[in-house]
């Protein structure tokens, strides 16, 4: 069991990331490749990645990624900024870091490829390679997933943050479970082994993943800044509008009647534009006609329009 250990000042600093995360997901694709997980899940995620996937890159990465470690260089905080920021962190990993990391690795008594002494000397050539094994990955097998990925963690963000707002903190950290416990001043995650996070005032970052699957991940070195990425809620309705249209659609159009499905507990304009695959201005006027039948609400939350269905909409 992983326990985090929250201080009164660490229940200010709780914050949840605004996009997948592409080192972390790049990281669990391989994960998926060895361990599919559920096909009703990822499934056409894995037909994709199986025929796109470059096996020389596959083939590098499949040795860093154990079911029980992967190097922390491999995840670096900078993936935040973006891919190109995040490889560039990884190039420039300290080498006692990477000793540290790959004597870890070595440690698991799998046979180790000979070419993991030069990563582990922080060699610039073998560090490239990997870097550009990542970037290889990420553009096969994740970026052609990332707007459904996107969209499906902005219906998350959009869930968490209504619990953050009307109930607190200890309210979101609680809305985990069962994946997740919180028990004041602690949250106990189930993972299979065991560690202790102390946050000591640095907050905790929450980072959706969309290929994750099972149990919630966090570094292995607790002096670096401390995040924890958890697998998503998958969405696994069929769309509303693939298949034969019922009376609302005959009433009010396909893709309203999308707009209006999609809408859920409250969707922003950006986030109903990426589920349904049109343009933010086509939303927004969709958005007005259903407002004006008085079956969506609309009101501003920070720079978003944040749309929620009256009761009306939800007899629809």
């Amino acid at each position: 069991m992983l326990r985090i250990h929250f201080t009164p000042d660490d229940m200010g600093r709780v914050r949840m990331a605004g996009a997948p995360d592409p080192m972390w997901e790049t990281v669990f694709s391989v994960f998926r490749l060895r361990q599919p997980g559920p096909g009703l899940i990822f499934g056409q995620w894995r037909e994709h990645a199986l025929r796109a996937v470059r096996r020389p890159d596959l083939d590098l990465l499949l040795p860093l990624v154990q079911p029980r470690y992967y190097p922390d260089f491999l995840t670096p905080a900078e993936a935040g900024q973006g891919l190109s920021q995040a490889l560039e962190a990884l190039m420039t990993t300290p080498v006692t870091r990477l000793r540290a990391e790959m004597t870890e690795l070595a440690g698991l008594g799998k046979p180790t490829p000979s070419w993991m002494r030069g990563l582990a000397d922080g060699d610039p050539e073998t560090l490239g390679r990997v870097a550009a094994a990542v970037r290889s990955q990420y553009e096969a097998v994740v970026a052609p997933f990332w707007p459904k990925a996107q969209a499906q963690i902005d219906a998350e963000r959009a869930r968490r943050a209504r619990i953050l707002l009307d109930r607190g903190t200890e309210a979101l950290l609680d809305s985990f479970r069962p994946m997740m416990r919180w028990n004041r001043p602690v949250l106990e995650v189930d993972i299979p082994f065991d560690q202790s996070v102390w946050l000591d005032g640095r907050g905790l970052r929450l980072i959706p993943s969309y290929l994750s699957w099972g149990t919630p991940d966090v570094l292995h070195d607790t002096t670096l800044p401390p995040v924890l990425v958890y697998p998503i809620e998958h969405d696994l309705s069929q769309s509303p509008w693939s298949g034969p249209g019922g009376p609302t659609e005959a009433l009010i159009g396909r893709t309203r009647t999308a707009v209006l499905e999609c809408i859920g507990d409250g969707r922003t304009t950006t986030e109903l534009a990426r589920r349904i695959g049109v343009s933010a201005a086509s939303v927004s006027q969709h958005t007005a006609v259903l407002r004006e039948a008085r079956l969506i609400h609309t009101s501003r939350a920070g720079k978003a329009v944040l749309h929620t269905m009256t009761h009306s909409g939800r007899l629809c």
